[in-house]
């Protein structure tokens, strides 16, 4: 992998096709605040900033989608985890994308 290699991405339309088959890991790498008020159903909540610390809690044996609101955090979380080994994937345009869709959006109070 290259110091400049892109990172992998994935639709929301794939994406949400692939989550019955488990055989990928939502990442959600917004604040909890954020994701309280709408993620992906079943995505584990993990800020950017706590990524790293985070690693070893992480599968190695799925493909990690890394989400925030726009793409743009999830793809700094992608490259991190890419780095360290991850087969990785980034939503492409995120929750806004996932949200335009009209595709499931779960809320929890925490």
């Amino acid at each position: 992998m290259g110091l400049f290699s892109r990172t992998p991405h994935t639709d929301p339309a794939e994406l949400a096709g692939r989550l019955g088959k488990r055989s990928v890991f939502v990442l959600d790498v917004r604040q909890p605040a954020e994701w309280r008020r709408g993620h992906i159903r079943g995505a584990d909540n993990v800020p950017l900033g706590s990524v790293r610390r985070r690693l070893d809690k992480l599968p190695r044996d799925r493909t990690i989608v890394t989400v925030c609101a726009s793409g743009h955090r999830s793809a700094s979380a992608a490259r991190t985890l890419r780095r360290a080994g991850f087969e990785v994937e980034n939503l492409k345009g995120g929750m806004h994308a996932w949200s335009r869709l009209g595709l499931p959006v779960e809320k929890r109070k925490r």
